[in-house]
């Protein structure tokens, strides 16, 4: 465990998060969230964190793992068709992880997410927060619209080939 970590954690106030992720940004970032779940049958949640605090910084948790935490503790895997996804992001560690439940994950594979990541992060890194969120909201649903479409949406049964 490093003593920089330690001290960026406690340091990091949740004013911050505040300032940051003002209730209007948070009320966009979920608007988002709903016009893309309305497009596929998956559960997206946005989760942000400032810092760490007790038991995870004493035990050195890594983003990654406070990530699949939360994931767990939220049942954000209870879904039907296995496909409910975490965008997570820790402030005081600069990090954002995606924790993907297996029915997505293997439609999305590792590549994907990175690509997802990697975008929000350049934002994020800019001071887009809210930029950043909603971007990797809706490359989500790009991913996902293909995939997981909400029952009676666009044709199900069939195949189309351009001729």
């Amino acid at each position: 465990m490093g003593i920089k970590r330690i001290g960026r954690h406690l340091l990091e106030h949740r004013w911050r998060v505040r300032r940051i992720f003002t209730p209007k940004v948070l009320a966009d970032i979920e608007q988002a969230i709903k016009l893309t779940e309305a497009t596929h049958s998956g559960q997206v949640r946005f989760v942000v964190e400032g810092a760490l605090d007790g038991q995870p910084l004493f035990r050195d948790q890594p983003a990654r793992e406070r990530a699949m935490d939360i994931f767990a503790h939220l049942r954000i895997w209870d879904t039907a068709h296995n496909n409910g996804v975490l965008v997570y992001l820790l402030l005081a560690d600069r990090k954002v992880e995606i924790v993907a439940d297996r029915g997505i994950d293997a439609r999305v594979g590792a590549a994907g997410w990175e690509k997802i990541c990697r975008a929000m992060e350049t934002d994020f890194k800019a001071g887009n927060f809210e930029a950043g969120a909603i971007r990797g909201s809706v490359r989500c649903r790009s991913s996902w619209r293909r995939i997981f479409r909400k029952p009676g949406q666009g044709r199900t049964n069939c195949r189309t080939r351009r001729w």
